[in-house]
């Protein structure tokens, strides 16, 4: 009709679209990231590239491998949602508590800023502009840890408070000792290279040796002979150890004791790696090396033991992936016996293989002991699914044996009906 208003009508892509357009723009960003930091790299003289390399690996390695814990805790959280696991009941969480939504939103952010960080660190650097190309992994720390520790209502502050506290009671065990507490410590065990990458890029930003040569030398504050490097490598297995120790105060447990001694045959590996800068290479060939090799045998063993003995239940290995809904995960995943081979195999081979992580003078080959660190992240990966569950089930039967006990039986029925009179 002439003169009606005709209502306006908001035109919303849908999210699919929205999706695919995000995934779009970050392969975009992937590329130009990759081209601008090629170019820059071949910009440099030959003999300067492996060390510059090195250096600029040093300080983004570590970040990059907290984003792929993140991303991987997200898909452990999406799992468990999708499944009849209560992770939150597990963990004690909050009704606000971050669902993998939220966790994959935190990865992908970290993921767009470490590698942004980096291309400008190469592109400045390679263009002469040394002063700007050191503030870039400088800058980049310091925004991540007022992010961290910031107390205002902002980025998800109750999740980083209650991080932040567990963090503080795996520290300083003085408490009795809760399944998040030797939860995320077993997860920090798995990430102890992280930390000494940590430490050394922390060093070099302390004492201004960022886009310098100077970091290289091995008797340097900094260098590959310090000895905060293995202390940093060790201390999160130090950490689980005195947590063993507490939880057999609290319980008498022996089991207790028997698992502190798994991570205290971690602490050998490390330090025995350690002594080949301090002692003459003849005596680390003939007496030191194979000790090392006999230790490192011992840690992956036991802890392999450990892991499919009693962090895990093998009994009901593949239940995580019975989804409420139908679903092709649960088809592919669920009661298929490859899933069960390849768990042990994996978990076997990557155990192994950790042990050269851990060993500091294998540090240098910094690609492979970065794959090394990746693979062991995905061990961890898959390690959270089961030891979570099996928790689950643990309090599923405890709760349903406490029910049952609280049901009175027939005779106690017949003779409480006998002591009353009509």
């Amino acid at each position: 009709m002439k003169g009606s208003a005709i209502p306006a009508v908001a035109i919303m892509p849908s999210p699919l679209f929205l999706w695919r357009f995000k995934v779009i723009l970050f392969l975009l960003w992937g590329l130009c990231c990759c081209k601008i930091g090629w170019d820059s790299v071949m910009r440099m003289s030959a003999d300067l590239r492996d060390l510059f390399l090195y250096e600029a690996f040093l300080y983004y390695n570590p970040l990059l491998l907290v984003a792929l814990m993140i991303w991987l805790w997200g898909v452990n959280l999406w799992v468990f949602a999708q499944s009849s696991v209560n992770y939150a009941r597990v963990f004690d969480l909050a009704q606000t508590h971050l669902s993998h939504r939220e966790i994959f939103r935190c990865a992908t952010w970290l993921t767009l800023i470490v590698p942004t960080s980096m291309t400008a660190y190469l592109y400045l650097y390679s263009h002469g502009e040394v002063s700007l190309a050191a503030s870039q992994p400088v800058l980049l720390y310091a925004i991540l840890l007022m992010v961290l520790l910031s107390p205002f209502d902002m980025f998800y502050l109750s999740s980083r408070f209650y991080f932040l506290r567990t963090v503080w009671r795996i520290m300083l065990p003085l408490q009795a000792i809760t399944f998040p507490d030797f939860f995320l410590a077993d997860i920090f065990t798995s990430m102890s290279k992280v930390f000494s990458d940590l430490e050394r890029s922390v060093c070099r930003m302390v004492n201004r040796q960022v886009a310098t040569i100077a970091w290289f030398e091995a008797d340097s504050i900094c260098g590959s002979h310090s000895v905060a490097i293995p202390l940093a490598l060790v201390f999160p297995y130090l950490c689980r150890l005195f947590q063993c120790l507490r939880q057999y105060k609290d319980t008498k447990e022996k089991t207790c004791l028997f698992n502190a001694l798994k991570y205290s045959t971690a602490v050998p590996v490390i330090f025995l790696s350690a002594l080949k800068y301090h002692v003459f290479p003849d005596k680390w060939v003939s007496f030191y090396r194979p000790l090392w090799l006999i230790s490192s045998v011992i840690n992956s063993l036991y802890s392999f033991y450990w892991d499919i003995k009693r962090d895990w239940d093998l009994s009901i290995l593949t239940r995580i992936f019975m989804f409420k809904n139908p679903s092709t995960w649960t088809n592919l995943l669920y009661g298929q016996i490859w899933v069960y081979y390849w768990v042990l195999a994996s978990n076997l081979v990557l155990r192994c293989t950790w042990t050269y992580k851990l060993s500091a003078h294998l540090r240098h080959n910094y690609l492979t002991v970065f794959t090394i660190a990746a693979l062991e992240i995905l061990r961890r990966f898959q390690w959270v699914f089961f030891r979570v569950e099996n928790e689950w089930n643990k309090m599923a039967a405890k709760q349903n044996l406490e029910m049952s006990s609280d049901i009175p039986s027939e005779g106690d029925r017949l003779l409480d009906s006998n002591s009353h009179t009509v």
